[in-house]
């Protein structure tokens, strides 16, 4: 990027280069991203809301069952010779099935998105899938295990770890800086602008918008994020600095007059808006357990892992054929609308597969990573970071802070969050490191084989696993020990 500027001493023109890198997310990837931070149950029911409001989406089972509403139509008026023997059959089981036809665009089916052979997914079989209860994990829970992964020194994380305990169930700072400036100790001496430069840091964070002051500021936030050479978006940011209100009545007319601009490309840039989440943090809330079912599988080839998605975790999600076929025939607003529906649509069905592409390579990723883990158990888990994913995969760090909460991987060894495969690493005598979950499972191995009558003390524990060349102190063992729910040595002699 060169920019001119004037020499004063000679007053003669200068021509100076700056180079910098920018990372650019198309409006496909963009939104994908904030359907990432959605669990199954919750991409689900959102994907139906907005399929009822939207005629040219439909769901693969609604074609389908249209089409089968069609076909017995047509076969009660002119029944087949097929249908005739079956009637006259004594055997009740039904001999065919509807083939497809059309009338709809072909769904999304991600099931043949797998890493290796096509039977892979086939060969799993009844492996013993137990459900498992999924552990709501609130807003706070979830920036803090952020802010742990990331590159903050002291004095940011304190002020970081006051705004997050701010924040309201929408990820929303009512409070102010002030308040929060209020609670800092006084010796920290922080300034309002210092934790206004936090606060923006951590409106980066997942889900994009949290810590933001109001409305605007949290769609602005969001729009930011989009890549610059996105249509509309500079539309988008007017509309958001100046016309919120314009907007929420939908004067997609009146917005164009106000902003001179035309009416199809005020309607394009309504649409981006509406992709955004005006409510970060409600996604995050506190909610009843739920069922988990598996997002991702990882089974053994071989002699190595293969991983695929689960395709009956990915929405089937189409675009209506029959609708799409009105957008010709319709003039004015109507058809102002239709398109703005129909660009809407598009971006959804791509935004959902840029989301099934991500947590692939994603959960291919950790698992090249954490193979030791899925071939020894816990103690053989390294210690992994998001930035060591991100940079393998060419992401933000808070993409896979996204795609690692709430979606889950199921292996030979039980089912689990993709979160539970990073910990922070712990230095071993040999120089290198060791993960916290591999501690914690050798910490319990050690507790499961102990003299019930005189059980580990802490420090007994610590010498254990420096004596294994895990340079570990009492009081890491007995905050690991806390977090496991096992209790103290006196507590386990007098249970027993």
């Amino acid at each position: 990027m060169a920019a001119s500027s004037f020499d004063l001493a000679g007053m003669k023109p200068a021509l100076q280069f700056r180079l910098h890198q920018q990372l650019t997310l198309t409006p496909q990837l963009q939104q994908a991203i904030r359907l990432l931070q959605l669990s199954q149950l919750e991409l689900e029911a959102e994907l139906r809301q907005i399929a009822e409001s939207n005629p040219l989406l439909e769901f693969a089972e609604e074609a389908e069952d249209e089409e089968t509403v069609d076909r017995e139509s047509a076969e009660s008026e002119y029944p087949s010779a097929e249908s005739v023997a079956a009637a006259g059959s004594t055997d009740s089981e039904d001999t065919g099935e509807w083939a497809d036809g059309g009338g709809a665009e072909a769904p999304i089916d991600f099931s043949s998105s797998s890493v290796g052979s096509s039977g892979s997914l086939g060969s799993r079989g009844d492996d013993d899938f137990e459900p498992q209860n999924a552990a709501p994990e609130t807003l706070q829970q979830h920036l803090l295990w952020q802010l742990n992964m990331a590159s903050f020194n002291p004095r940011q994380h304190l002020i970081a770890t006051v705004l997050i305990d701010a924040l309201n169930a929408s990820g929303y700072l009512n409070e102010g800086l002030e308040a929060v400036l209020a609670v800092l100790p006084a010796d920290l001496k922080a300034s309002l602008d210092e934790v206004d430069a936090v606060r923006r840091q951590l409106q980066g964070f997942d889900p994009a918008g949290v810590g933001s002051l109001d409305l605007r500021d949290c769609l602005r936030v969001q729009l930011e994020q989009f890549d610059p050479a996105t249509p509309q978006r500079e539309l988008a940011l007017r509309i958001v600095d100046s016309e919120l209100e314009l907007l929420a009545r939908n004067d997609i007319a009146r917005l164009a007059r106000r902003l001179r601009a035309g009416e199809d490309d005020v309607a394009a840039a309504a649409v981006l808006i509406r992709s955004l989440d005006p409510r970060p943090g409600a996604s995050l809330d506190a909610t009843p357990v739920e069922y988990v079912a598996p997002d991702v599988y990882a089974l053994r080839d071989g002699s190595r892992w293969r991983v695929s998605l689960n395709p009956d975790a990915q929405p089937r999600l189409g675009l209506n054929q029959h609708y799409c076929g009105l957008i010709a025939q319709a003039r004015g607003e109507d058809a102002s609308w239709m398109r703005g529906q129909l660009q809407e649509a598009r971006w959804l069905i791509k935004s959902l597969e840029s989301r099934a592409e991500t947590l692939l390579k994603v959960a291919e990723a950790i698992v090249r990573r954490q193979s030791a883990f899925l071939d020894y158990g816990p103690e053989a888990m390294h210690p992994l970071v998001l930035r060591e994913v991100a940079e393998e995969v060419a992401m933000h760090e808070s993409t896979i802070s996204r795609v690692t909460t709430r979606k889950y991987i199921h292996t030979p060894r039980g089912t689990f969050e993709l979160k539970y495969f990073f910990s922070s690493g712990v230095s071993t005598e040999d120089g290198g490191t060791a993960s916290a979950t591999a501690i914690q499972a050798m910490l319990r191995k050690l507790i499961d084989a102990e003299d019930a009558r005189k059980p580990l003390s802490d420090q007994a524990i610590a010498e254990e696993l420096q004596r294994k060349g895990i340079q570990v102190a009492r009081r890491t063992v007995a905050k690991y020990r806390e977090g496991l729910r096992i209790p103290s040595s006196s507590e386990r002699q007098r249970a027993g």
